[in-house]
């Protein structure tokens, strides 16, 4: 049996020994499915050509991406902590370099996510580390591709991970949607982790909300003004988005402020 990979969105899919006929999550409107048709990669077969590219970022915080890349070029981030560690995203696939490393510093506490693009190969490193639990917003549970009974969902608005990272559900491009709070993060003023939830923009300082951004569908301005008036609850003062080069070092909180502003108004 394969695991494949779609080519277009890196989601793993169960396993079988024929690629699926669909990949659901590209057939819905907040991604797409390539001119070329649904394409499919063998998790196998790329072993001998792609890697795991390990960052350290900051104090307690490190970056894992894929090279060469793969779909949408993610990377996820491994919070870690006096009491455990917390992967925060996923990308398709992990090879046994980024494995030892990961259980060499401990392991891994819990798998949490900003959102099912991100689910990627979720199921494949919580298994290759352990059996770790995979937190999902029930919300989301009708993205999951490759199902596992390591999946743990979780509801409401907040959940706690270990002390000093929370992740707080926002809503938006999908009901689940979510960012991280990492209470130490920034020399302790504060880091939030957003996946595409909240997306940093190419100019500097500020970021912009959708439903998809491939597509480019907005949101309605009444869920923008929610997710700002939720997100200036939070403490941080530096922002991850979900892929290298998307960070706001500093006053970041400014930043989604502002930008929310500037959104709504563009709207109205």
């Amino acid at each position: 049996m394969t695991v494949w990979i779609c080519k277009t969105c890196g989601a793993q899919h169960t396993p079988s020994q024929t690629p699926p006929a669909h990949c659901a999550i590209c057939e819905d409107e907040r991604q797409y499915v390539g001119a070329a048709g649904q394409l499919w990669l063998d998790r196998d077969a790329i072993t001998a050509s792609h890697a795991n590219d390990w960052r350290e970022i900051e104090p307690g915080l490190s970056g894992i991406g894929v090279v060469p890349t793969i779909a949408i070029g993610q990377r996820a981030l491994l919070v870690q902590t006096p009491e455990g560690n917390v992967l925060w995203d996923c990308v398709p696939m992990l090879d046994a370099a980024t494995r030892d490393r990961i259980k060499a510093l401990g392991g891994l506490k819990a798998m949490c996510f900003s959102h099912p693009h991100f689910y990627t190969g979720m199921v494949e490193w919580s298994e290759a580390l352990g059996g770790v639990p995979i937190r999902l917003p029930e919300a989301d549970l009708a993205h999951v591709m490759r199902p596992s009974p390591l999946i743990e969902p979780w509801s409401g608005d907040r959940l706690d991970i270990l002390p000093g990272v929370t992740v707080h559900r926002l809503g938006g491009p999908f009901a689940g949607s979510s960012v991280l709070e990492w209470a130490v993060g920034a020399d302790g003023k504060g880091a939030l982790l957003v996946g595409d939830t909240i997306q940093v923009t190419p100019a500097a300082g500020w970021v912009s909300f959708m439903r998809s951004y491939p597509n480019m569908i907005p949101l309605p301005a009444r869920t923008v003004r929610d997710i700002a008036d939720r997100v200036a609850d939070l403490s941080f003062d530096r922002l991850y988005g979900g892929w290298w080069d998307k960070v706001i070092s500093s006053d970041a909180k400014t930043a989604v402020a502002r930008s929310a502003e500037r959104y709504i108004a563009a709207l109205a």
